[in-house]
């Protein structure tokens, strides 16, 4: 399972390099934007077609659409030079230190995940974030 999931791992790296080649040579012959701005509407559109397919309930379509809003945030990540697993790592950190705060605020409760509902740990998500994690 180990060397199955570092096969996946490798295989979307690759993939998301490949995305950001592809952008970097189109941006080569000229197609691409000169500034951020467009590059924001064309991810605020793709996340549209996607709520499209989303509300279709077509399989294909939706994983076609969310491919497409992927392509589009590296993109932004590309104009922003900013490096998407870089991005990515760090958000996943920042999520495990909220989801990990979360947790002790809801044993100092005598709780647990399951018996809070959605709406509660949305606040308490909120209060974790406000604490600068």
């Amino acid at each position: 399972l180990h060397t199955a999931y570092r096969r996946q791992r490798q295989m979307c790296i690759r993939d998301r390099e490949r995305a950001r080649k592809l952008q970097k040579r189109a941006a080569q012959v000229g197609f691409d934007w000169a500034e951020i701005a467009p590059v924001l509407n064309k991810l605020k559109e793709e996340v549209a077609e996607f709520e499209e397919a989303l509300a279709s309930g077509d399989h294909e379509r939706i994983s076609d659409e969310l491919g497409d809003v992927l392509f589009a945030t590296i993109n932004l990540a590309r104009h922003s030079k900013i490096e998407p697993e870089v991005a990515l790592r760090s958000t996943n950190r920042r999520f495990e230190l909220r989801f990990k705060w979360i947790e002790v605020a809801l044993s100092k409760q005598g709780k647990v995940f399951k018996d809070a509902n959605l709406e509660e740990l949305d606040a308490l998500w909120d209060q974790a974030k406000s604490t600068g994690l």
